[in-house]
């Protein structure tokens, strides 16, 4: 009897984040990335209706496309990047006892497939984001070139803390301005797979192998996991925060805050034994211990247990700085 698992791939695969790293690839791409972030946790916060955890990468595009990034960047980054630690090991010992992997992410396919053959899963249980990024430059005209220029130049003067400049500046070129240009149409059409689009995905796997979600194991790091861990959990499946935020923390039935993934190998296994009573068991066993260094701290945050929250959040916020270090500013 096959067991099933998905992954998220940016925090819990692959120490990268591609969009930060991508935004680096032009001069002072990384301060109009911060901009960016803040711009979506205001989003987030708003609980704006047109705006899903994860759509860093539409909201990054318009740039990329001024400063000439490729598909082919995208890819030789990929190729590039590194995994975290013990990842490798642990899929490769879930592919040979009977699991299925899957890896759902909002990250771009060109970096996605690359890193997910790396690690043996299979192209066709990945969910990713199609980026057709050298089609839509194509269709820049040069007045909407003058459109990125000007955005651009008014994004680099917004100092990081000004939530008002911020929101009234981004909101009027992504809502108003860059929606009416043909550029702006082919990057609505990008519709990165975080948040709501997470879990309809995870959905789809789950209705084709005729799986309920109760039988899922799912692991993810952010607020763009948030919404498909708090549906499995719902459901008695298993949700498993890695290296993760307070959004994702709060709606997971476990977390492992580690330097190495293959920490979960046990956990897995004690799954397949007696799914979520045996889970419980081990993961409260193993809190007790409180980890050895920097590997296996485990908390059980199921039933609404989550008096500590603020301390497993400062946990894990120190273990993504840790892992995480390559890929920049993380939340």
């Amino acid at each position: 009897m096959s067991n099933y698992i998905a992954f998220d791939l940016e925090g819990t695969l692959s120490p990268q984040d591609n969009t930060c790293d991508l935004m680096r690839l032009f001069p002072e791409g990384n301060k109009i990335f911060e901009v960016i972030s803040r711009y979506e946790n205001l989003l987030t916060t708003k609980d704006e209706s047109y705006y899903e955890p994860g759509d860093t990468l539409a909201f990054i595009a318009p740039f990329l496309i001024l400063h000439n990034i490729t598909e082919a960047d995208i890819a030789r980054f990929a190729s590039e990047a590194t995994l975290i630690q013990g990842a490798l090991d642990l899929i490769s010992s879930l592919l040979t006892s009977d699991w299925r992997v899957f890896c759902i992410t909002p990250a771009c396919e060109q970096y996605a497939i690359h890193i997910t053959h790396k690690l043996g899963i299979y192209a066709h249980n990945i969910a990713c984001t199609p980026f057709p990024l050298d089609t839509i430059r194509l269709a820049l005209t040069g007045e909407e070139t003058d459109l990125l220029h000007r955005t651009e130049k008014n994004t680099l003067i917004l100092n990081a803390t000004d939530d008002t400049g911020i929101k009234q500046t981004l909101d009027k070129f992504f809502r108003v301005e860059l929606p009416q240009t043909t550029v702006g149409k082919l990057i609505q059409q990008v519709k990165p797979n975080g948040g709501q689009r997470k879990t309809v995905a995870l959905k789809r796997f789950a209705d084709k192998y005729q799986e309920p979600l109760s039988k899922w194991v799912v692991v993810g790091d952010s607020i763009a996991d948030a919404h498909m861990l708090a549906e499995v959990d719902r459901e008695g499946g298993l949700a498993i925060a890695f290296n993760a935020d307070r959004q994702a923390l709060s709606h997971a039935t476990m977390s492992l805050a580690s330097t190495h993934l293959i920490d979960l190998k046990d956990v897995l296994a004690a799954w397949k034994k007696g799914q979520r009573k045996e889970i419980k068991r081990i993961a409260q066993e193993r809190e007790k211990r409180s980890g050895t260094g920097d590997r296996a701290n485990f908390h059980w945050l199921a039933e609404h247990d989550r008096t500590r929250i603020d301390d497993v959040v400062q946990l894990h916020q120190r273990f993504r700085h840790l892992v995480r270090q390559s890929a920049g500013k993380v939340s």
